[in-house]
């Protein structure tokens, strides 16, 4: 006979299974087990409201995408049928400019826009004097945070008497009432 009590492969099986259930029972009964279950609730907890957080941000870009498509739609369906160019520019440059740019009128002669407002404008679908003179009062303010302006600059810097006198070719005017700008 054999003294040993584990020989047959099935034995040992069920030794090691014993051992595992103790070990995860004396792991769920002591102190380090509570801890550990705390832990994991509190990692648990962080997670939910991060997801939250998430949730609540992908909602607000969704509501500024839209708000914004909704700005651009409104301003494309603004733009006048035929394109309108500047009648007369100030300087040979902007002439120029306004040829490279396909026809566009040079937004940035009128104060309060440089190169880079004027691009975010074209981009936006505002490309000639008319379409700022034309410019929905209603759609100033969205515009306006669009271009990271401070509220009331459109009317304060008046972007639609300087973009009519330009229209009209009437560049000495603009200079004396505005000052000189390129």
């Amino acid at each position: 006979m054999n003294d040993l009590p584990y020989t047959t492969p099935l034995q040992f099986i069920g030794l090691a299974l014993a051992l595992v259930a103790g070990w995860l029972l004396g792991m769920a009964s002591s102190r380090s087990g509570h801890r550990w279950r705390e832990r994991y609730e509190a990692e648990r907890d962080t997670h939910q409201a991060l997801r939250e957080e998430l949730a609540t941000a992908n909602t607000r870009i969704r509501d500024l995408e839209a708000a914004n498509s909704k700005l651009e739609r409104t301003l494309a369906d603004r733009r006048p049928a035929a394109p309108v160019a500047d009648a007369a520019p100030a300087k040979r440059d902007s002439a120029i400019r306004s040829w490279f740019y396909g026809g566009t009128d040079v937004l940035a002669r009128i104060r309060g826009i440089d190169e880079h407002r004027e691009r975010q404008l074209n981009q936006l679908g505002i490309q000639h004097f008319r379409d700022i003179e034309e410019l929905p009062r209603g759609d100033e303010l969205p515009l306006e945070e669009r271009l990271g302006l401070p509220h009331g600059t459109i009317v304060d810097e008046r972007w639609r008497e300087q973009a009519a006198l330009l229209r009209a070719g009437d560049t000495d005017e603009h200079a004396r009432r505005f000052g000189h700008h390129a």
